[in-house]
């Protein structure tokens, strides 16, 4: 499901949203919900209290509110968010992309322009669901690329996201739970109740560890070595990695 939310001041204008939106919904048999937002003050509220929406349609010019100021906020709390901006003017069009925003429409809008620019966010939003993974973090809400996920680790109720690039990215949950959002992934593996490694990152297995690309160190469990590096070899070979033995 893709959640849609819109923020402008004028009714009108929202109202016109509803019904594409709506329009575009049940002719394209989407998987669409929609919240409209006629203050950004309550937009605020609830993305404050961890609500988050897939795309966000945000007017610039509102009274005493300028968009790019409360994308800035947002952003302090969700960095995912694709954010379109619906505006009458270009002047902030630069400003627009400094918030990291998804695309600037100029007012008004047409519903030749809006489908299309649905098609693009929604596909956009699927390709980044079936490969990525929200979080939620003491920093907001994070969204991160499985491929570049070295190794999860749990210490109590905080999971550690070990990255490719040496970042650690730290959220509240369960490894078990975890696991079983991966399991449609063949490439994650647990070795033992604190630990999830990606095996595209094994530079090495000896009968105490495996060793990752970035040289950490994951302890094997006693006993499990022989399991572990079968699981490893068939995965190898399943992907067409040359496995001399």
């Amino acid at each position: 499901m893709i959640k849609i939310a819109f923020c402008d001041d004028d009714l009108s204008t929202l109202n016109k949203l509803n019904i594409l939106l709506e329009q575009y919904r049940m002719e394209h048999n989407r998987d669409i919900t929609y919240t409209a937002f006629h203050n950004p003050l309550e937009l605020l509220t609830h993305i404050e209290k961890g609500i988050c929406f897939d795309v966000l349609f945000l007017d610039i010019l509102m009274p005493g509110e300028n968009g790019i100021n409360v994308a800035e906020e947002i952003r302090q709390y969700d960095k995912v968010v694709k954010i379109i901006f619906l505006t009458s003017t270009p002047e902030y069009a630069v400003q627009s992309y400094a918030v990291g925003a998804y695309f600037y429409q100029i007012k008004p809008l047409s519903a030749e322009k809006f489908f299309r620019l649905m098609d693009s966010v929604v596909d956009d939003c699927k390709k980044s669901k079936e490969c990525s993974l929200i979080l939620r973090c003491k920093s907001g809400i994070s969204r991160i690329d499985l491929d570049r996920l070295e190794y999860c680790e749990v210490i109590g109720r905080t999971l550690s996201f070990h990255m490719e690039n040496g970042t650690t990215i730290e959220s509240a949950g369960s490894l078990n739970d975890l696991c079983k959002e991966l399991a449609q992934y063949e490439n994650y593996l647990r070795l033992h109740r604190s630990f999830l490694i990606n095996m595209e990152y094994v530079r090495s297995i000896s009968y105490k560890a495996v060793t990752m690309d970035n040289h950490a160190q994951i302890p094997i469990p006693h006993g499990k070595c022989s399991q572990i590096k079968k699981t490893y070899l068939e995965y190898a070979c399943s992907r067409k990695q040359v496995c001399l033995l």
